[in-house]
């Protein structure tokens, strides 16, 4: 379905439009969440600023980069020094808990209801916050995962032990030779399971989950659902935001809700089932949950 122009419906108040969610999801047959990297941002994983300065300091002293981002980037010289970074990054992005919990009251509103939740976040942040892990499908890979760099196999491995050996026993922004990781099958280094290319594995727990979210989809398609939208930008929009636009099109009974701020909106051709609360994911999350 082709769309004309969005719109942002800047005119609703906020305390109006919240009222309309809580409205929507208690009617709602079926709940799908969509979460991009806005969720887990308001969920205090940020990746410059304070945070970054007081985790990765000593790197961007010796680097010269302003942030995560950054440093994942980084050409560094040996296998040792990348890892170091990259254990840390998995480390305070993955393993620790989240700052705030903003993905705990979102488990809160929908954990009695029939949900299923996509997301492009890597960090795993459903699952730990008690999402059921069959009720979720992680598109672009996980922090927790390494896989073959070449890759020789549609396989992938637990991380955490590795990591946390890595962070604990790293000296002088290097680790030891030892414990730079290796496919088991062909010898070639291990990288991170993470969608950056045409080597992404997606490995036989991401087809199940794939298939899992197709049929959830299938199911409800013409029930009362709630598409629910949560800081997802304009990065992979192919993913989340356009299918939700088209299912939400195709379902006369399909309510499409938007928590970005600053990105709000929705196609004019939905707007009259659509809700779009330009705001704080953290702060709409605290007032549903009252």
């Amino acid at each position: 379905m082709y769309f004309s122009r969005l719109t942002s419906q800047s005119t609703k108040s906020f305390s109006k439009q919240i009222e309309r969610l809580r409205e929507a999801l208690d009617d709602a047959d079926a709940v799908v969440v969509g979460a991009g990297a806005g969720l887990s941002t308001a969920a205090g994983y940020t990746y410059s600023g304070e945070r970054f300065d007081a985790l990765f300091g000593d790197f961007a002293a010796r680097y010269d980069f302003a942030d995560m981002y950054s440093g994942g980037f980084h050409p560094y010289d040996t296998l040792e020094e990348y890892w170091a970074f990259w254990s840390r990054y998995i480390m305070c992005n993955r393993y620790e808990p989240a700052p705030h919990p903003v993905y705990e009251q979102l488990l809160d509103l929908v954990h009695d209801r029939d949900y299923f939740a996509i997301t492009t976040n890597v960090d795993h942040c459903f699952q730990r916050a008690g999402f059921d892990k069959r009720r979720l499908f992680y598109t672009q890979g996980d922090y927790g995962l390494f896989q073959c760099s070449r890759p020789c196999c549609q396989e992938t491995f637990d991380n955490e032990g590795t990591v946390r050996a890595m962070v604990a026993q790293q000296h002088d922004l290097r680790i030891p030779s030892e414990l730079v990781p290796h496919c088991p099958h062909c010898g070639a280094p291990m990288t991170m399971n993470l969608r950056c290319d045409d080597a992404f594995v997606e490995d036989d727990g991401w087809h199940a989950a794939s298939e899992r979210y197709s049929d959830f989809l299938r199911r409800h398609q013409n029930m009362r659902v709630l598409y629910l939208e949560l800081g997802v930008g304009g990065n992979t929009p192919a993913i989340i935001k356009y299918p939700f636009w088209q299912m939400t099109a195709k379902n006369p009974r399909a309510t499409y809700a938007c928590v970005n701020l600053g990105e709000a909106v929705a196609p004019v051709e939905i707007a009259d089932r659509s809700i779009l609360i330009d705001a704080d994911i953290a702060q709409v999350a605290a007032e549903l949950v009252r």
